[in-house]
Protein backbone atom coordinates (compact mmCIF):
# COMPACT_ATOMS: atom_id res chain seq x y z
CA UNK A 1 0.00 0.00 0.00
CA UNK A 2 1.20 3.51 -0.83
CA UNK A 3 2.17 5.22 2.44
CA UNK A 4 0.84 8.56 1.17
CA UNK A 5 -2.67 7.53 0.09
CA UNK A 6 -5.41 6.08 2.31
CA UNK A 7 -9.03 5.04 1.86
CA UNK A 8 -10.69 5.54 5.23
CA UNK A 9 -13.62 3.65 6.69
CA UNK A 10 -16.60 5.13 8.50
CA UNK A 11 -16.23 3.38 11.81
CA UNK A 12 -18.34 4.58 14.77
CA UNK A 13 -16.41 6.40 17.46
CA UNK A 14 -12.94 7.86 16.99
CA UNK A 15 -10.78 6.42 14.18
CA UNK A 16 -7.15 7.56 13.95
CA UNK A 17 -5.18 7.47 10.70
CA UNK A 18 -2.41 4.87 10.87
CA UNK A 19 0.70 4.31 8.76
CA UNK A 20 0.86 7.68 7.00
CA UNK A 21 3.99 9.48 5.83
CA UNK A 22 3.81 12.79 7.72
CA UNK A 23 5.81 13.41 10.89
CA UNK A 24 4.06 16.51 12.24
CA UNK A 25 0.43 16.02 11.23
CA UNK A 26 -2.10 13.50 12.56
CA UNK A 27 -5.73 12.93 11.61
CA UNK A 28 -8.73 11.34 13.30
CA UNK A 29 -12.40 11.12 12.40
CA UNK A 30 -15.19 11.05 14.97
CA UNK A 31 -18.54 9.51 13.97
CA UNK A 32 -21.42 9.37 16.48
CA UNK A 33 -25.07 8.38 16.24
CA UNK A 34 -27.62 10.80 17.66
CA UNK A 35 -27.56 10.62 21.46
CA UNK A 36 -24.11 9.00 21.64
CA UNK A 37 -21.23 10.48 23.67
CA UNK A 38 -17.47 10.31 23.21
CA UNK A 39 -14.96 11.35 25.87
CA UNK A 40 -11.32 11.89 24.95
CA UNK A 41 -8.17 13.90 25.49
CA UNK A 42 -5.50 15.65 23.45
CA UNK A 43 -1.83 14.80 23.97
CA UNK A 44 0.20 17.23 26.05
CA UNK A 45 2.33 18.29 23.07
CA UNK A 46 -0.36 18.59 20.37
CA UNK A 47 -3.22 20.90 19.39
CA UNK A 48 -6.33 19.83 17.50
CA UNK A 49 -9.11 21.47 15.53
CA UNK A 50 -12.44 19.66 15.56
CA UNK A 51 -14.24 20.53 12.31
CA UNK A 52 -17.90 19.53 12.10
CA UNK A 53 -18.36 17.70 8.80
CA UNK A 54 -22.07 17.07 9.28
CA UNK A 55 -24.66 17.17 12.06
CA UNK A 56 -24.43 18.93 15.40
CA UNK A 57 -23.11 18.22 18.89
CA UNK A 58 -22.66 19.71 22.35
CA UNK A 59 -18.92 19.90 22.99
CA UNK A 60 -17.26 20.45 26.37
CA UNK A 61 -13.52 21.23 26.49
CA UNK A 62 -11.77 21.64 29.85
CA UNK A 63 -15.18 22.42 31.35
CA UNK A 64 -16.07 25.08 28.76
CA UNK A 65 -19.33 24.27 26.98
CA UNK A 66 -20.05 24.93 23.31
CA UNK A 67 -23.75 24.15 23.31
CA UNK A 68 -24.39 23.47 19.63
CA UNK A 69 -21.49 22.96 17.22
CA UNK A 70 -22.18 22.18 13.60
CA UNK A 71 -25.54 22.18 11.89
CA UNK A 72 -24.74 21.75 8.21
CA UNK A 73 -26.05 18.55 6.66
CA UNK A 74 -22.74 17.87 4.91
CA UNK A 75 -19.64 19.69 3.68
CA UNK A 76 -21.40 20.96 0.55
CA UNK A 77 -24.19 22.64 2.54
CA UNK A 78 -22.45 25.61 4.17
CA UNK A 79 -19.47 26.93 6.07
CA UNK A 80 -17.83 24.82 8.79
CA UNK A 81 -18.24 25.23 12.53
CA UNK A 82 -15.12 24.26 14.48
CA UNK A 83 -13.69 24.04 17.99
CA UNK A 84 -10.00 24.48 18.85
CA UNK A 85 -8.76 21.93 21.41
CA UNK A 86 -5.52 23.08 23.10
CA UNK A 87 -2.72 20.77 24.11
CA UNK A 88 -3.56 18.46 27.01
CA UNK A 89 -7.29 19.23 26.76
CA UNK A 90 -9.99 16.88 28.00
CA UNK A 91 -13.13 16.94 25.90
CA UNK A 92 -16.61 15.44 25.62
CA UNK A 93 -18.73 15.29 22.48
CA UNK A 94 -22.49 14.67 22.91
CA UNK A 95 -24.17 14.13 19.54
CA UNK A 96 -27.43 16.08 19.17
CA UNK A 97 -27.96 14.48 15.74
CA UNK A 98 -25.80 12.08 13.79
CA UNK A 99 -22.42 13.78 14.09
CA UNK A 100 -19.37 13.50 11.84
CA UNK A 101 -16.19 15.46 12.62
CA UNK A 102 -12.66 15.69 11.25
CA UNK A 103 -9.90 16.19 13.83
CA UNK A 104 -6.50 17.23 12.40
CA UNK A 105 -3.73 17.82 14.92
CA UNK A 106 -0.18 19.16 15.02
CA UNK A 107 2.60 19.91 17.53
CA UNK A 108 2.00 22.62 20.12
CA UNK A 109 3.64 24.18 23.17
CA UNK A 110 0.92 26.84 23.41
CA UNK A 111 -1.19 27.12 26.56
CA UNK A 112 -4.48 28.78 25.66
CA UNK A 113 -8.20 28.39 26.27
CA UNK A 114 -10.40 26.40 23.88
CA UNK A 115 -12.46 28.47 21.46
CA UNK A 116 -14.94 28.03 18.64
CA UNK A 117 -14.82 29.29 15.05
CA UNK A 118 -18.38 29.88 13.92
CA UNK A 119 -19.39 29.75 10.23
CA UNK A 120 -19.63 33.55 9.96
CA UNK A 121 -15.93 33.84 10.92
CA UNK A 122 -14.77 31.64 8.03
CA UNK A 123 -13.20 33.60 5.17
CA UNK A 124 -14.51 32.47 1.77
CA UNK A 125 -13.52 33.20 -1.82
CA UNK A 126 -12.46 31.79 -5.16
CA UNK A 127 -9.07 30.74 -6.49
CA UNK A 128 -8.14 30.07 -10.10
CA UNK A 129 -10.04 30.63 -13.34
CA UNK A 130 -11.60 28.74 -16.26
CA UNK A 131 -11.73 24.99 -15.54
CA UNK A 132 -9.44 25.29 -12.53
CA UNK A 133 -11.77 27.53 -10.57
CA UNK A 134 -12.39 26.34 -7.00
CA UNK A 135 -13.86 27.87 -3.86
CA UNK A 136 -12.07 28.13 -0.52
CA UNK A 137 -13.06 28.43 3.13
CA UNK A 138 -10.21 29.49 5.41
CA UNK A 139 -10.89 28.25 8.95
CA UNK A 140 -7.66 28.62 10.91
CA UNK A 141 -5.07 30.52 8.91
CA UNK A 142 -2.62 33.31 9.59
CA UNK A 143 -3.13 36.19 10.03
CA UNK A 144 -6.74 35.67 11.13
CA UNK A 145 -6.00 36.70 14.72
CA UNK A 146 -6.93 33.32 16.19
CA UNK A 147 -4.18 31.69 18.28
CA UNK A 148 -2.58 28.39 17.27
CA UNK A 149 0.91 26.97 17.50
CA UNK A 150 1.31 25.27 14.13
CA UNK A 151 -2.03 24.17 12.64
CA UNK A 152 -3.30 25.73 9.40
CA UNK A 153 -6.75 24.50 8.31
CA UNK A 154 -9.20 25.22 5.51
CA UNK A 155 -11.63 23.69 3.03
CA UNK A 156 -11.77 23.68 -0.77
CA UNK A 157 -14.81 22.94 -2.95
CA UNK A 158 -14.00 21.89 -6.51
CA UNK A 159 -16.89 22.11 -9.03
CA UNK A 160 -17.78 19.14 -11.23
CA UNK A 161 -15.06 18.51 -13.82
CA UNK A 162 -12.65 21.16 -12.53
CA UNK A 163 -9.01 21.03 -11.51
CA UNK A 164 -7.89 22.18 -8.08
CA UNK A 165 -4.53 23.10 -6.54
CA UNK A 166 -3.47 24.10 -10.04
CA UNK A 167 -0.81 24.64 -11.22
CA UNK A 168 0.80 21.92 -9.08
CA UNK A 169 2.76 23.34 -6.17
CA UNK A 170 4.97 22.18 -3.34
CA UNK A 171 6.11 23.50 0.04
CA UNK A 172 8.87 21.15 1.14
CA UNK A 173 11.78 23.44 2.02
CA UNK A 174 12.75 27.04 2.71
CA UNK A 175 13.71 28.47 -0.67
CA UNK A 176 12.86 32.08 -1.47
CA UNK A 177 9.10 32.42 -1.07
CA UNK A 178 8.69 28.68 -0.43
CA UNK A 179 8.14 27.62 3.19
CA UNK A 180 8.29 24.08 4.60
CA UNK A 181 4.91 22.58 5.44
CA UNK A 182 3.59 19.06 5.56
CA UNK A 183 0.02 18.80 4.27
CA UNK A 184 -2.90 16.38 4.22
CA UNK A 185 -6.10 16.45 2.15
CA UNK A 186 -9.23 14.70 3.45
CA UNK A 187 -11.78 14.24 0.62
CA UNK A 188 -15.54 13.99 0.40
CA UNK A 189 -17.37 13.52 -2.92
CA UNK A 190 -20.97 14.67 -3.40
CA UNK A 191 -22.16 11.52 -5.23
CA UNK A 192 -21.44 7.91 -4.21
CA UNK A 193 -20.21 7.04 -7.70
CA UNK A 194 -18.11 10.21 -7.95
CA UNK A 195 -14.32 10.22 -8.09
CA UNK A 196 -11.29 12.28 -9.02
CA UNK A 197 -7.57 11.95 -9.70
CA UNK A 198 -4.73 13.30 -7.59
CA UNK A 199 -1.18 13.52 -8.91
CA UNK A 200 1.59 13.65 -6.30
CA UNK A 201 5.16 13.77 -7.62
CA UNK A 202 8.67 14.58 -6.51
CA UNK A 203 10.58 17.68 -7.48
CA UNK A 204 13.56 15.55 -8.57
CA UNK A 205 11.56 12.81 -10.31
CA UNK A 206 12.05 10.36 -7.43
CA UNK A 207 8.35 9.43 -7.48
CA UNK A 208 5.27 10.19 -9.58
CA UNK A 209 2.00 8.74 -8.25
CA UNK A 210 -1.57 9.14 -9.47
CA UNK A 211 -4.38 8.12 -7.11
CA UNK A 212 -8.08 7.53 -7.72
CA UNK A 213 -9.83 9.67 -5.08
CA UNK A 214 -13.23 8.56 -3.81
CA UNK A 215 -15.40 9.67 -0.91
CA UNK A 216 -13.44 9.50 2.37
CA UNK A 217 -9.98 9.32 0.79
CA UNK A 218 -6.96 10.98 2.41
CA UNK A 219 -3.54 11.91 1.00
CA UNK A 220 -0.57 12.71 3.23
CA UNK A 221 2.11 14.87 1.63
CA UNK A 222 5.30 15.56 3.59
CA UNK A 223 6.90 16.72 0.32
CA UNK A 224 6.32 16.86 -3.43
CA UNK A 225 4.15 18.68 -5.96
CA UNK A 226 0.42 17.97 -5.91
CA UNK A 227 -2.69 18.71 -7.95
CA UNK A 228 -6.25 17.33 -8.13
CA UNK A 229 -8.97 16.96 -10.79
CA UNK A 230 -12.59 16.04 -10.07
CA UNK A 231 -14.55 13.93 -12.59
CA UNK A 232 -17.69 15.48 -14.12
CA UNK A 233 -20.95 14.77 -12.31
CA UNK A 234 -20.00 15.47 -8.70
CA UNK A 235 -18.53 18.20 -6.54
CA UNK A 236 -15.33 17.44 -4.67
CA UNK A 237 -14.41 18.69 -1.21
CA UNK A 238 -11.19 18.45 0.68
CA UNK A 239 -10.21 19.59 4.14
CA UNK A 240 -6.61 20.80 3.91
CA UNK A 241 -4.39 21.11 6.91
CA UNK A 242 -0.71 21.92 7.29
CA UNK A 243 2.08 22.20 9.85
CA UNK A 244 5.71 23.17 9.41
CA UNK A 245 8.24 25.91 10.00
CA UNK A 246 5.67 28.62 10.70
CA UNK A 247 2.01 29.46 10.17
CA UNK A 248 2.89 31.71 7.23
CA UNK A 249 2.33 29.82 3.98
CA UNK A 250 4.59 29.93 0.93
CA UNK A 251 4.57 27.66 -2.11
CA UNK A 252 6.53 27.01 -5.28
CA UNK A 253 4.64 26.13 -8.45
CA UNK A 254 6.01 23.50 -10.82
CA UNK A 255 8.24 25.57 -13.15
CA UNK A 256 6.99 23.64 -16.19
CA UNK A 257 3.41 24.76 -15.50
CA UNK A 258 3.80 27.99 -13.53
CA UNK A 259 2.99 30.08 -16.61
CA UNK A 260 -0.69 29.36 -15.97
CA UNK A 261 -0.45 31.61 -12.92
CA UNK A 262 -0.23 34.57 -15.32
CA UNK A 263 -3.89 34.00 -16.21
CA UNK A 264 -5.06 34.85 -12.68
CA UNK A 265 -3.82 35.18 -9.11
CA UNK A 266 -3.41 31.72 -7.62
CA UNK A 267 -2.75 29.34 -5.42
Amino acid sequence: MNKHFHQLTQEPGLSALQGHSCKLLEFSRLVLAAGDTYVGSIEDDRECLLVAIGGSARITVNGKVFASVGGRANVFAGNPHSVYLPRGASYKVEALTMFDAAMPSAPSSLDIEPYEIVPAQVKTGTWGTLNYTRHFREILTAPDGRPAASLIVGETLTPSGNWSTYPPHKHEKVDGAEVFHEEMYYFRISAPEGFGFLRHYGSDGEFDDTHVVRDNSLISMPHGYHTYAGAPGAQSYYLWFLAGDSRKQGVKADPALAWTQKLVGMV
